[in-house]
């Protein structure tokens, strides 16, 4: 590792240290090297909140078609059509469309009921304890279990739907993604079960995919070909599976961390959707977006060239402190909370609205139940991954009966 405190700034998106507490390397990037150069391994970086906002939205040169992670940007495999992440305008544009259609705000909100009941499923039991791990009895559990109502999954192989989505996002400690040609989006486990969906339809999201129509990038009016399903439905369930959980996770830490908001919000819930945001501005899930840039743009005196992998960095910009007051403290009071965690413009995350709904509900039960806690930092566990930063393991500790 090379020290934050060197003389040239210095970022590595694999290096353990850093990822344990990046906000250091990122003051030092907003401040000193705003446009940065990493050649070790061949990238670029934007970290102030009005470079990032701004690239987030200018598609024709910081494209997606490439990937939205260094990783695989960097190993050049071929990527399969159809990921909605993975496009740019007018591909982009059609299937975000459609995938509007069958991700609706009236489907999420029909949701809450069967996201609450879940909750109350795996805190009741936990009642009288003297603590247990957040992460390992809900935050883990519940992404999954609501991927599985949408999509139709049996409730009997969403663990396994889990775990295959979340070995794909693991990289090993200190090391870059091993990135394999037909590996990307892959969805030949679903390909068995969307053909017996095919052939017993349901009220589910499965169901709408097969027999959705829409008018594609060429004119042609048709429904989505199977390959296209599995694709939509390999990134549905690995969307919101990791980064859902570690938002959980992250909210038991800060409110254990900032007791006082944590009794405001136990005594007035409607301060609950701001706790969310805070936290989601304050210790965002995914850090970074990365982009292939296709031309020579300008930034800060230097010329970043066309055919450069960059990365947006959400999180440095997300505590800028020309866009916020005060950014490296959490206030559940913050007057103006947004953030660039879900992204920005036409690639805003699409699962937004369900993220914070579960997020919602989650909170919501656990303070119902226990209203104060400690976290246990013997037992806590960064998970070792470089595209999804959030704890594997949490412990947290209930007050003596």
């Amino acid at each position: 590792m090379r020290a934050t405190t060197d003389t040239e700034p210095y970022f590595d998106p694999y290096d353990i240290e850093i990822n344990a507490d990046p906000y250091p390397a990122y003051e030092r990037l907003r401040e000193e090297a705003p446009a940065y150069y990493n050649d070790r391994y061949d990238f670029w970086a934007l970290s102030r909140h009005s470079d990032v906002e701004k690239a987030l939205v200018n598609w024709q040169a910081f494209s997606s078609t490439r990937s939205d992670i260094l990783d695989v940007i960097k190993s050049g495999v071929q990527l399969p059509p159809g990921v909605l992440l993975f496009e740019d305008p007018p591909a982009h544009t059609t299937h975000r469309g459609l995938m509007s259609r069958v991700f609706t705000p009236r489907r999420m909100a029909a949701l809450e009921d069967q996201v609450r009941d879940y909750c109350v499923r795996c805190l009741d039991p936990l009642v009288g304890s003297g603590g247990f791990d957040i992460v390992t009895e809900l935050a883990a559990q519940l992404p999954m279990r609501v991927i599985g109502m949408l999509l139709g999954i049996p409730e009997e192989d969403q663990v396994a739907v889990r775990d295959k989505t979340d070995a794909d996002l693991r990289t090993r400690p200190g090391q870059p993604m091993k990135v394999r040609e037909g590996t990307v989006a892959n969805g030949d486990m679903f390909a068995e079960y969307i053909e017996w969906r095919s052939k017993h339809p349901s009220d589910d999201l499965m169901t709408q995919l097969l027999n959705a129509e829409f008018t594609d990038e060429h004119g042609e009016v048709r429904t989505l070909t199977r390959a296209e399903v599995l694709t939509y439905t390999t990134v549905l369930a690995g969307a919101g599976n990791e980064t859902t959980g570690r938002l959980i996770g992250w909210l038991a830490k800060l409110l254990a961390e900032h007791p006082d908001q944590r009794r405001e919000v136990v005594e007035d819930r409607s301060l609950v959707t701001n706790a969310i945001d805070e936290a989601l501005r304050f210790e965002p899930t995914g850090h970074a977006s990365a982009r292939y840039v296709t031309r020579d743009v300008d930034y800060h005196g230097r010329t970043i060239p066309e055919g450069s992998a960059i990365l947006l960095l959400m999180a440095a910009a997300n505590r800028d402190p020309r866009r916020y007051p005060d950014p490296d403290v959490f206030d559940i009071h913050r007057e103006d909370i947004q953030h660039l965690t879900f992204g920005f413009g036409l690639h805003y995350c699409l699962g937004a609205n369900l993220a914070r709904l579960e997020a919602k509900v989650a909170l919501d039960e656990l303070l119902n139940r226990f209203p104060e806690w400690d976290v246990d930092p013997d037992g806590m566990k960064l998970a070792s991954t470089s595209t999804v930063r959030g704890w594997e393991r949490m412990p947290i500790v209930l007050p003596g009966r």
